[in-house]
């Protein structure tokens, strides 16, 4: 095996729950609940439906449960459709270094392993772990994005190395695990270009069940390639470039799980700051007293959110939650940004149209050079009457430098999946959650996401 292959696979198969520290151990807590919540939330989405149509029955063999179903299927069925629902919403949440993605999409798999392998509520924290710090560790130095790759690259084999700690790998059954995952998983970044389609949503979660699949495979002996990372034709001469791990989690080092950042708002990570200076600003301008918005930005925001034409006449559900026009006009005139917000009623309304094209969204040079250190984001208002306001955020509510509270993440666990399981259930599964370290077998953390009205 390569240095980058023998160095994720010997780090995950050491790693132990007594490495973890009691910030580490409550971080993930807060982000499985973060993620199970936005499961919830995306559970009657059209492509969550799919995803449990397509899914077999189970016919006897190792088996999991279809999220917030209960219906036995594969393990990657489940796994699919598990992360499906954790990523619909654009809610859950997000790591930015170098790379950037969402770790979480990968939790459908883990959960999925966890119940196949009658794993505990300790085993999937440690999984959960594992799987964010190479995640994390291929993120530090890797930015996908400006080569046209997708975040699946990332999230293959994190899942990969997440499922196969709970598989009972060795370093070398790891390593192939990895191997294929990384070998096998390359998909191109069309995905999340111009106007988006539903597979914006599932192409992680794609990602996510073919690194179960591969740990699946080297558990049962297949082999994988021998230099996935750095051999001829490998990831860093055909996708990355070539690059050298840094130190991983552990030994007083704080774990990638740690530096991920939660989203306050139920939308794409950039708009979190933008979107809070908009509702700022309510209080001091109304919506129709607008002559012209300015918002300037980092460039990768600019890019992501702000630069297509696609942007400002949003046609779908998934495009409507990357653009940047529509969430701050949706934001100014409704004073508030849900999950109804991207209903089509609501973004393919032509009353929005007239704001969302006084609103100009620029790259500011210096907010780029900050990046990602910074998030920062300025906007400035003109209005009719020609008063002028501007003002400015570093970072969003719910970044690792400006965190979200126990009591936020319980609030939007429960704003989010109050209309899958009701009040009463949704209580009682946060109760749960907050005590995962307690639980005997995750397959009871599943029963409890099964609503019961």
């Amino acid at each position: 095996m390569d240095r980058t292959t023998e160095t994720l696979a010997r780090y995950v198969t050491s790693l132990r729950y007594e490495d973890l520290s009691p910030r580490t151990v409550q971080e993930a807590k807060r982000h499985v609940i973060d993620s199970l919540g936005c499961a919830m939330g995306g559970a009657a989405s059209e492509p969550a439906v799919i995803a449990r149509r397509v899914a077999p029955a189970s016919s006897g063999a190792s088996s999991a449960r279809l999220l917030g179903d209960g219906r036995a299927t594969t393990p990657e069925a489940a796994a699919f459709a598990g992360s499906v629902m954790i990523r619909f919403l654009d809610a859950n949440d997000t790591y930015i270094t170098r790379g950037s993605g969402h770790p979480s999409d990968m939790l459908g798999a883990i959960l999925a392993a966890a119940e196949m392998q009658g794993a505990s509520g300790r085993d999937f924290l440690l999984a959960t772990v594992a799987g964010y710090e190479v995640f994390g560790a291929l993120a530090d130095h890797v930015a996908l994005r400006d080569r046209g790759w997708d975040q699946g690259v990332f999230v293959a084999p994190a899942s990969a190395a997440g499922a196969g700690l709970l598989l009972g790998l060795s370093v070398p059954e790891m390593a192939d695990a990895i191997a294929i995952a990384v070998s096998a998983n390359v998909a191109t970044r069309q995905t999340r270009a111009g106007e988006l389609a539903m597979w914006k949503g599932c192409a992680t979660a794609a990602a996510a069940k073919a690194g179960l699949f591969a740990a699946q495979l080297a558990k049962a002996g297949m082999t994988g390639p021998t230099a996935a990372f750095e051999g001829r034709h490998g990831l860093c001469e055909q996708v990355t470039g070539p690059f050298e791990l840094g130190d991983l989690g552990g030994a007083g080092r704080p774990f990638a799980i740690e530096r991920t950042n939660f989203k306050f708002f139920a939308a794409e990570y950039h708009a979190q700051a933008p979107l809070a200076i908009a509702l700022g600003l309510r209080d001091r301008v109304r919506a129709e007293e607008i002559e012209a918005l300015e918002v300037q930005i980092y460039a990768m925001a600019h890019s992501e959110i702000g630069s297509e034409p696609a942007k400002w006449d949003p046609r779908t559900r998934e495009t409507a939650d990357h653009s940047l026009p529509y969430m701050l006009a949706v934001a100014l005139v409704d004073g508030r940004l849900t999950p109804a917000s991207f209903e089509p009623k609501r973004y393919l309304d032509p009353s929005l149209r007239p704001l969302m094209n006084r609103i100009r969204v620029v790259e500011d040079a210096e907010l780029t050079r900050r990046f990602p250190q910074e998030l920062a984001s300025r906007i400035e208002v003109i209005t009719r009457s020609g008063q002028r306001f501007t003002e400015r955020a570093d970072y969003p509510k719910g970044h690792a430098r400006n965190p979200m509270t126990d009591a936020d993440v319980e609030r939007k666990f429960r704003d989010l999946s109050a209309a899958a399981l009701g009040r009463a259930q949704s209580a009682g599964v946060l109760e749960a959650l907050w005590r995962l370290d307690e639980v005997l077998k995750m397959a009871a953390v599943v029963d409890l996401l099964i609503p019961k009205r």
